[in-house]
């Protein structure tokens, strides 16, 4: 089947998070797939979650706006395979299932809440063409809104067929992101007492992968590999970015030290300054902090001189799945 563009199918994912709504649409390539459109929003549908466990009638109405604009762009594409996706928001709230029937009601779209063993590994899925191929193994973990994945990789090869699950040693989904921490915490004005308070709180959860995952960092060319918009942002500050640029953050490597100076300078920071970041912006100045502890904790668990930053994950990983599903590589149909 052609999309309305006259090219190959066109193939979308949705990824409704805590935080934001993100969509990719691609078209298959013989050396992965091109990104055709794409929509990003911060929509805070798990705004107060952590309190009341019921999605909010505004952030209920925010995320359907953002929804409605998605099934747009996936009709103008003539997208022809989706998988549209919700995570810890959806998963915890009470009135998840009730939110999801509404979504489809008012925009047309099918959310899939999917658990927290999807979520991990499409993420690690998404951005296992990262990892070195000379380690031995890795950890990747993605810092969500409500949910932190982490899982410990070894062995993968990284072929466009190759499915990185069967690679993983350990995993875990730890109860806590950086919207859900940062509403316990404070994220405005953060001292140095608060935001050891959140590394330790972020350290206890942790503490069962990391015994399990403990020789993880016995291999050779070990390193740490983060996809969410944690890591990119201070990727984005590291390099001093006028404007946030994915070009020269996705697939960066920072060393220890780099990224130990960037999470000192924003704790030294002011709201305002935060909030100036052309990387960070008044939407993450109240949350990036919440992400640094997280980041901080697993550092901690896991102490590396190497951590690579991924501009990619779960929508990829989707992507990735659905395009392998059809078999595109092996027909000949990716371009």
């Amino acid at each position: 089947m052609r999309n309305r563009d006259g090219r190959g199918p066109a193939y979308a994912a949705l990824d409704l998070g805590t935080n934001n709504c993100r969509l990719l649409v691609a078209e298959p390539t013989r050396g992965g797939f091109r990104v055709i459109d794409a929509f990003s929003r911060i929509v805070r549908l798990g705004e107060g979650l952590g309190t009341a466990n019921v999605l909010g009638e505004p952030a209920i109405g925010r995320a359907i706006e953002a929804l409605k604009i998605c099934r747009a762009k996936m009709e103008a594409r003539g997208v022809t395979r989706a998988r549209l996706i919700a995570t810890e928001a959806c998963r915890s709230a009470s009135n998840g299932p009730a939110f999801v029937t509404r979504v489809a009601r008012e925009t047309g779209l099918t959310l899939e809440v999917v658990d927290r063993r999807t979520e991990a590994f499409l993420a690690v899925r998404g951005c296992a063409s990262l990892l070195d191929p000379q380690a031995d193994g890795a950890i990747v973990f993605d810092i969500g809104g409500g949910s932190t994945e982490i899982v410990w990789v070894s062995g993968f090869a990284g072929g466009l067929d190759e499915d990185p699950g069967s690679h993983v040693q350990a995993w875990e989904s730890l109860p806590t992101g950086v919207v859900t921490l940062a509403e316990r915490h404070g994220g405005i004005d953060v001292t140095r007492d608060i935001f050891e308070a959140m590394v330790d709180e972020v350290s206890g959860l942790l503490a069962g992968f990391a015994e399990r995952a403990h020789g993880a960092s016995r291999g050779r060319h070990f390193h740490l590999l983060g996809t969410s918009g944690t890591v990119t942002t201070i990727a984005g500050v590291h390099l001093d970015l006028p404007r946030y640029d994915r070009r020269r953050v996705d697939g960066l490597w920072m060393a220890n030290v780099d990224a130990t100076r960037v999470i000192e300078r924003l704790i030294a920071a002011e709201y305002g300054e935060r909030a100036a970041n052309p990387c960070i912006g008044r939407e993450r100045a109240d949350l990036v902090l919440a992400g640094c502890a997280i980041l901080e904790a697993i550092r901690r668990a896991f102490p590396c001189e190497r951590l690579r930053i991924a501009d990619r994950g779960l929508r990829e990983g989707i992507l990735m799945g659905l395009m392998g599903e059809d078999g595109v590589w092996q027909k000949g149909a990716a371009r």
